[in-house]
């Protein structure tokens, strides 16, 4: 039996030339990182096409199946739905369902099957085409929910995960029907939730498919694992009304911490951006940077480092994450080579010689401690860095000034006395927060 197509020629093309033009058109270089999970739009291709289309190019290619999760918009259903179709028709040529998967899904989720919920869904049925012409030879595992638990997608999305020939697309729009400025900041608040792994308070308004959205968030949560993003609009970008917009985002699941993604992938990049920023400075070049990926639009805390002949000639960072990356690495970058207290400003000639250095910094951990002894047995040496602070007293060492402080003793006396406390200094409103860097 074969789900006929009914969102073609309204949320997309039904031509197969056109069809096959348009997405053709939203090709993108080849990605840096292959993930297995990605979140993406369900709109008109009009409006999120070349955004869904960038992440599901995101996606494994020799994947054999492709768990889909969608949102209903036209059936109310408790739970989770699965489907009885041996296929899906789309103007590409139709796409197999994987009948044995569909069944261990609904035996695992005890959901039931209803082909009628599927007929007039538009949120896996936009999905379809993409899938096509990019992973051709997959099969699909379509599954719908509505009024469901994210826990349970999550597990659901553990269950699955242990067989490396699965794949899953979370399928959901962001904010609907907000002026635009206000879709703009709800938008932007909700990727921090998501790229920070963070569910706390996460509202259905925030996302159509923010089930979806949240079990695979937990599912990140529980695997170290991080949400790349790929990109962020709305629909005023396609159609300039900006009166009543819908928000639009895109990310990929990257198998780690995304201090170490940028590492990986951005090194160079991450180098040259703290040089053209050091450049404006001297009145040599400018700073502004156009054209960057969008990891870069994420907020991330850096400090940045400059040795001159090998001796510290200045250092400024960020311990918390509080304005987009490149703007922290630029800011950073011209504050060590210009604003460094302890330092006079950069010269050119000084700059022909030194060294730059990044620390890229995770989210700080509260230390819970009642004594300095259990605080002190709470710091790993050359991996912990350490924030401590009481009232207005507050100082930070990187993992980097264990090298010069091995004794956990020395360097806790050393970072109170940075405070302007003294070494032998304790309270019980002694606050300690402890963090990792990933060094460029």
């Amino acid at each position: 039996m074969k789900k006929k197509a009914t969102a073609a020629g309204t949320f997309y093309p039904a031509d197969k030339t056109e069809l096959e033009n348009l997405i053709r058109n939203f090709k993108i270089e080849e990605p840096k990182y292959l993930s297995r999970a990605v979140i993406v739009p369900h709109a008109g291709y009009l409006y999120s096409g070349r955004l869904a289309a960038n992440g599901i190019q995101h996606l494994k290619r020799d994947a054999k199946n492709i768990f889909i999760f969608a949102p209903t918009h036209y059936e109310r259903i408790f739970g989770c739905t699965v489907c009885d179709y041996d296929e899906f028709e789309t103007p590409l040529g139709d796409i197999k369902v994987n009948k044995e998967l569909i069944q261990k899904v609904a035996e695992f989720c005890d959901c039931n099957t209803c082909d009628f919920a599927f007929e007039k869904e538009h949120s896996i049925e936009t999905q379809l085409p993409l899938i096509k012409y990019f992973l051709p030879d997959a099969q699909i595992v379509p599954v719908l929910y509505g009024c469901e638990n994210f826990k349970n997608l999550c597990e659901t999305l553990e269950h699955f995960w242990s067989d490396k020939d699965n794949i899953f697309i979370i399928s959901s729009d962001l904010s609907h029907f907000y002026p635009e400025k206000e879709a703009f900041k709800i938008d932007n608040y909700t990727a921090r939730m998501i790229e920070e792994n963070n569910l706390s308070n996460f509202e259905q308004e925030q996302a159509c498919g923010a089930v979806g959205i949240c079990g695979l968030i937990e599912f990140a949560k529980k695997k170290n694992f991080s949400l790349i993003r790929t990109g962020l609009t709305n629909s005023a970008a396609a159609t300039g009304d900006s009166s009543r917009v819908v928000g639009y985002g895109s990310w990929f699941l990257y198998e780690g911490a995304k201090n170490n993604y940028v590492k990986q992938y951005y090194s160079d990049f991450v180098k040259k951006v703290c040089k053209n920023s050091i450049l404006t400075g001297l009145q040599l070049g400018q700073s502004r940077i156009n054209n960057y990926d969008c990891v870069f639009e994420e907020y991330g805390a850096s400090f940045v480092t400059l040795e001159l002949d090998g001796i510290l000639r200045g250092c400024i960072g960020s311990i918390i994450a509080h304005k987009p990356l490149i703007k922290d690495l630029i800011h950073n970058a011209h504050s060590a080579a210009f604003s460094d207290p302890r330092f006079p400003a950069l010269t050119l000639n000084e700059y022909n010689r030194i060294t730059i250095g990044v620390s890229l910094l995770s989210k700080p951990q509260r230390i819970e401690f009642e004594t300095e002894e259990e605080l002190l047995e709470e710091l790993t040496p050359a991996i912990d860095g350490l924030i401590i602070r009481d009232g207005n007293f507050q100082s930070v060492f990187l993992p980097d000034v264990w090298e010069q402080l091995p004794d956990k003793n020395e360097f806790l006396g050393q970072l109170k006395l940075k405070a302007g406390l003294s070494k032998d200094y304790f309270s019980e409103n002694l606050e300690a927060f402890k963090f990792n860097t990933t060094k460029i």
